[in-house]
């Protein structure tokens, strides 16, 4: 079985970690679009087209199920790349609100995510109509930060007290983590908002996925990015670990 994952970057291994975690057997192709990142700051359009191009490049190896890892992509293309290609096709927003609903005790739920993801109201929604209070907040200098390899540390601490004092004084007991790239900044995050539930859609994902997935296959693994910027090896084998083959995939533009 095969199976396609896309992001705007390398948040998306943290997706891809967890399913080839779960399901070792299947053959997984990713298709990270690093040449454009970030999507966040892209309008509805521009998000649209790029998880069109995305989604035929994967398509073009015959992929049997296709994971949508970018939450900015799953906000504003879900439906249509539903509506255009006839497999399974799964985003990662629903897994996570399911996650937030079942860990959160007061319902007093904090979404940080791009401007795109925030804007599109999509996570508040969710967790409105199933009773929760919720507030958000755009973090636009966490994607970027990951992609230069700082994830630890004093820069990344204060980027994030920045960005999430007012979430923290406001008292949620559970934070979305609605970024794929915002996992690889966890400890900064959970020093900062001690005590706090920390939700990432990635394990929610697995679970929502796992009735389509058979865990067959030859459990090959291809790497494709739209740039190689000098950051991406470092930061792949440290979400992945070493050894990993990258592939350039520079022509989604033509398709």
């Amino acid at each position: 079985m095969k199976l396609g994952i896309f992001d705007s970057g390398v948040g998306g291994l943290t997706v891809l970690k967890e399913v080839k975690r779960a399901f070792p057997n299947v053959d997984i192709i990713y298709l990270g679009d690093t040449a454009r990142v970030p999507y966040g700051g892209k309008s509805k359009d521009t998000i649209i087209r790029y998880s069109l191009e995305c989604a035929q490049f994967l398509m073009r190896f015959d992929i049997d199920l296709l994971i949508v890892a970018c939450n900015t992509a799953s906000s504003y293309a879900l439906d249509i790349l539903k509506d255009e290609f006839g497999i399974p096709i799964f985003g990662v927003i629903d897994p996570g609100v399911k996650k937030a609903l079942g860990v959160s005790k007061t319902k007093i739920i904090g979404v940080i995510g791009t401007k795109s993801t925030i804007a599109s109201g999509e996570y508040q929604r969710k967790l409105a109509q199933a009773g929760s209070v919720v507030y958000a907040r755009a973090c636009p200098l966490f994607v970027p930060l990951v992609e230069e390899g700082i994830t630890d540390g004093e820069i990344a601490d204060k980027v994030v007290e920045f960005y999430l004092s007012e979430l923290k004084q406001i008292g949620i007991d559970t934070l979305i983590l609605g970024c794929t790239h915002y996992p690889l900044l966890l400890k900064p995050i959970k020093r900062y908002m001690e005590h706090i539930h920390i939700v990432d859609s990635a394990s929610s994902l697995v679970e929502e996925i796992s009735p389509y997935v058979k865990n067959e296959g030859s459990s090959s693994l291809r790497l494709f990015f739209t740039d190689h910027s000098p950051s991406l090896g470092s930061l792949v084998d440290l979400i992945l670990g070493k050894g990993n083959k990258l592939e350039l995939a520079p022509m989604l533009c033509s398709l």
